[in-house]
């Protein structure tokens, strides 16, 4: 029975005007890329996809400042992945490489199908945050990497050595590992928080803004190349150093099963195997039950 007079928690008004705003321009510029694929702009659907995943990693960072991250803002933020780094890349994918090329299309079905399970497992596994690493490759490093391509093929680097490589057939297997490294538990780092107060924090606050420099000046070759080192990194660095976790001793993703009493045979019990000894007066004796 509901008790009525106790009151129904609220909803923090925060939770959905500073966090949620970054989560929603995340969503925006997923949906701009996914138009401009459509309209064959390709650049500038590979640069919204890059942005998308700026804000995706802003809104984390804000709900935590601010103190106003929650579990609607959890559910909220893998939604919009599912379809800034699944969907759209998938399409951007497909429109540059599988449009004429009969079942192919089915790569992408194959690549946003391991984004959304792998989204649903880390709200499961981790609480839809990460606390020292990811489990498998996050789903925003795969769909820029995806995403980003096309601007690094505009590069004279690639026009020059790169551009006589069989990319369908390249991409298209590229889409079927990212998929296994999605599903996988192959650690991936997170993106280390800056500070002032240590050498490490210094060192590290020197590191982020070097790669901040380089995305601005060069960022055609930068995103791709670096999001290909990630992804190389983390899978070599396990299989090197055995660092792979060990698998849960329960599958997170499966329900326990719950025992089925339907089909547990009635027995009479036989009150002298519970007590033994000579009955005694008192209510719960066999006398005083019959």
């Amino acid at each position: 029975m509901i008790d009525r007079r106790r009151p129904e928690p609220r909803m923090q008004r925060g939770i959905i005007i500073l966090p949620s705003a970054f989560t929603l321009g995340n969503l925006f510029f997923g949906i701009y890329g996914i138009v401009a694929a459509t309209r064959g702009d390709f650049e500038w659907a590979g640069w919204f996809i890059i942005i998308a995943g700026i804000l995706d990693m802003l809104d984390g960072r804000v709900a935590r400042f601010t103190r106003t991250g929650s579990r609607f803002g959890a559910e909220l933020d893998s939604l919009v992945d599912a379809i800034s780094f699944g969907v759209a890349p998938g399409i951007i994918a497909y429109e540059i490489f599988f449009f004429d090329a009969g079942w192919s299309w089915a790569l992408s079905y194959v690549y946003v199908t391991a984004v959304v399970v792998r989204l649903a497992r880390f709200n499961v596994e981790q609480g839809g945050e990460a606390r020292s690493h990811f489990n498998g490759l996050p789903s925003p490093a795969a769909g820029m990497l995806i995403a980003s391509w096309y601007p690094f093929s505009l590069t004279p680097f690639f026009q020059t050595w790169l551009v006589d490589w069989p990319w369908e057939d390249i991409v298209g297997i590229g889409m079927v590992l990212l998929g296994v490294l999605l599903m996988s538990h192959v650690p991936y780092a997170k993106v280390p928080r800056i500070g002032f107060r240590t050498r490490k924090g210094l060192l590290t606050t020197a590191w982020i803004l070097t790669l901040l420099f380089l995305a601005v000046t060069i960022p055609r070759y930068y995103f791709f190349s670096a999001l290909v080192l990630y992804v190389t990194w983390g899978l070599l660095k396990s299989v090197l150093f055995g660092l792979l976790e060990r698998l849960p001793e329960r599958d997170p993703l499966l329900d326990e099963e719950e025992e089925d009493y339907d089909d547990v045979s009635a027995r009479a019990v036989d009150y002298g195997e519970i007590n033994p000894g000579p009955a005694r007066s008192g209510r719960f004796s066999p006398e005083n039950d019959a």
